[in-house]
């Protein structure tokens, strides 16, 4: 734990690519969670650091079709594996049979999220030491505006196997993440053109206005303290 503060200390003022060099340097079975813009960023940073780049996508069953589209793209222009999680069927079906397909809008997301999202993920970290995301400080004022560039995953990790995750794009901006997409002309979501910044699974994203925040799009019928899905749950019991 003192070791990843000071890991956390000596890179928080670093480069992205800097600090995903040392993650890649101190973890051979390391892996890039990709969904959005930012993640995109840090494959076209990593793929030319490492011919063993573990990447990996949490297919809900809900998402876009530009969604899917922008995966296989990704897949293609880099040449790599994306390994696709999906939920567990049983659970899966448990819950729209019990509740159908839309319960999140009476209960809160919390139950859809963590059989779509949450558990698929627990799966794929349970066999990495280290995983990175791209996260940034500016996402969220409420959830994450603490969130270092190295840490603990206290979310995930288990006695018998602690997990380190990196998060190299805190310090950037969304401004940031674009003008490096547009600089590489790396691949992007196509509904980013319709209005949409933060996209999730389509029932639960939709496009913001000028002047919104980017997370206002996202489970819009929720107080803002409860816009995060579970996968980065740590952000939540850091701000309690």
């Amino acid at each position: 734990m003192n070791e990843i503060q000071k890991l956390n200390e000596s890179l928080s003022g670093q480069s992205p690519r800097a600090i995903l060099k040392a993650a890649l340097a101190r973890y051979d079975n390391i892996a890039i969670s990709f969904s959005g813009a930012e993640d995109v960023a840090l494959i076209e940073l990593a793929h030319k650091m490492t011919d063993n780049l573990q990447v990996f996508t949490l297919d809900t069953g809900r998402l876009h079709a530009e969604t899917y589209e922008f995966i296989e793209r990704v897949r293609k222009h880099y040449g790599i594996k994306i390994q696709i999680m999906s939920p567990d069927a049983e659970e899966l079906q448990a819950l729209t049979s019990t509740k159908g397909l839309f319960s999140f809008y009476e209960d809160g997301h919390s139950e859809c999220c963590g059989i779509r999202k949450v558990n698929p993920l627990r799966r794929k970290l349970h066999e990495v030491d280290a995983w990175v995301t791209g996260q940034r400080k500016d996402q969220s004022p409420d959830t994450r505006l603490d969130v270092p560039v190295v840490q603990f995953d206290d979310a995930f990790s288990t006695e018998e196997k602690p997990l380190v995750k990196f998060n190299p794009l805190s310090n950037w901006t969304s401004k940031d993440v674009w003008d490096y997409i547009r600089m590489t002309e790396a691949p992007y979501n196509e509904l980013h053109e319709k209005g949409f910044v933060s996209i999730g699974c389509q029932p639960c994203t939709r496009p913001v206005l000028p002047g919104q925040h980017e997370r206002e799009g996202r489970w819009w019928w929720e107080e803002s303290t409860k816009k995060e899905c579970g996968l980065h749950a740590s952000n939540v019991i850091a701000r309690v």
